[in-house]
């Protein structure tokens, strides 16, 4: 009776483990199935961030109907490179407004990436 308690423990426990990290995902896999799988729908290049302090570049991806957005962010002032992150769940509203609002606002892309993109940061590791 025993041995049986402990089996079912076991197995409890192995599938309380299995669960919790299978809807967990490494972002860097996450960002290579976006590059690799989704349609790149825009993006706002080096040149047109040559100001920014911190971006370098951001691009739009639809994946299966969804968006996401993929932004090189620099890792110091004197960076010539950066480090990829992923935001998902854009609307095309938000990517739209961050993408062409840049002179009808009068704001820096810093600003409206703050504004339309970055609370939407994926649930990733």
């Amino acid at each position: 009776m025993k041995n049986l308690l402990k089996y079912f423990i076991g197995i409890f426990i192995l599938c309380l483990s299995v669960n919790t990290f299978s809807q967990e995902f490494a972002c860097v896999e996450l960002i290579n199935y976006v590059k690799k799988e989704g349609r790149e729908i825009g993006s706002v290049s080096s040149i047109q961030l040559i100001n920014s302090s911190w971006l370098k570049k951001v691009t739009c991806y639809n994946i299966d109907g969804n968006l996401a957005v993929i932004a090189n962010i620099k890792t110091n002032d004197y960076s010539l490179y950066g480090k990829d992150y992923i935001f998902c769940g854009i609307t095309s509203y938000n990517w739209n407004a961050f993408n062409n609002s840049l002179y009808l606002l009068n704001s820096t892309y810093g600003e409206l990436f703050h504004k339309y993109i970055f609370d939407y940061k994926c649930d990733c590791y």
